[in-house]
């Protein structure tokens, strides 16, 4: 490669990257920071109804920042718990979606690929439908005069309806069959590219199934796995509209917080202050993972290095 192609080189590499991140900074990281400014203004009656950071009088520019909501937030116990049950519920989202996508991930990859392809269509077939219908649905089923009760009754399993609608197991439904497919495709996406000649070998050394997928096809797919984790809990934490359809006034999620916050008390520091946090919660530990990871990584390559 000549001169002029190494001096071309940066060039074409930042064309490459800069408008993925130009996206990200227009449509990402402008209206967080633009959360993170409301955050910190006090509450006032106008439009908008915050304060400005900001004023300039007489000659004289007056910085005022209000911490209002950040001590509310850290000191009122329905936040608190607010953000407790949000993450409890993403977790046991994301743990159901595991128990049940890791099965169907794993039969798709292995199955014909005529048959996969209709599998496929079927993880993916929902999305073709508004998540608010698709929700909707589930309250025409799970109510007390809904398809199930009413399945069960002609059954004679129960004699009265089950108390499934408005409580937390009907919003533990909606979130797992809305959040499913998140977690069964890029799962699949690693299963699919899996060296079956691993499990093979194994079998020939003498290793039982179950063995050779505990050892083998459980620690190879655990990039999928944690990809579809991330892909249901993240969003989970801040869910509005399964909870406002299928929970009850005790189902306390922070979509629903910031809605209250924003639209019905119109306090938009305080819901910015919710927001804020919320982020950073999990911002945080995906950083951390994402540095760990790295480092690893380098680790390994060091030491096949080494080995070299």
């Amino acid at each position: 490669m000549n001169g002029l192609s190494w001096r071309a080189w940066p060039i074409r590499r930042w064309l490459t990257i800069m408008p993925p991140f130009l996206w990200l900074a227009l449509f990402l990281l402008l209206p967080f920071l633009l959360v993170l400014k409301i955050s910190f203004a006090d509450l006032r009656f106008g439009i908008p109804p915050y304060t400005p950071l900001a004023e300039l009088q007489e000659q004289t520019l007056t910085l005022a920042l209000s911490l209002r909501g950040y001590a509310l937030l850290f000191s009122d116990s329905l936040y608190i718990a607010t953000y407790l049950n949000s993450v409890k519920m993403a977790a046991i989202t994301t743990l159901c979606c595991m128990l049940i996508g890791y099965p169907m991930a794993y039969y798709i990859a292995r199955s014909e690929p005529s048959l996969r392809n209709l599998l496929l269509l079927g993880v993916i077939l929902p999305f073709w439908t508004s998540l608010l219908l698709r929700v909707y649905a589930w309250v025409g089923i799970l109510r007390n005069d809904g398809l199930l009760n009413n399945f069960l009754l002609w059954l004679g399993v129960i004699d009265v309806p089950l108390e499934i609608y408005r409580t937390d197991l009907a919003v533990y439904i909606g979130l797992v069959y809305a959040y499913l497919p998140f977690f069964v495709l890029p799962l699949y996406a690693n299963l699919v590219k899996f060296d079956l000649r691993l499990l093979e070998a194994a079998y020939d050394l003498g290793a039982r199934p179950w063995k050779a997928f505990l050892t083998i096809t459980v620690p190879l797919s655990m990039p999928g796995v944690i990809a579809g984790a991330m892909l249901v809990f993240i969003p989970t934490v801040g869910e509005y509209v399964i909870p406002e359809m299928l929970g009850g006034a005790n189902t306390l999620m922070m979509g629903r917080v910031m809605w209250t916050e924003f639209f019905n008390n119109a306090d938009w520091p305080m819901a910015a202050a919710v927001t804020c946090v919320m982020v950073l919660m999990l911002l945080v530990p995906l950083v951390l993972f994402q540095y760990n990871q790295a480092r690893q990584l380098n680790d390994t390559r060091g030491v096949g290095h080494d080995a070299s």
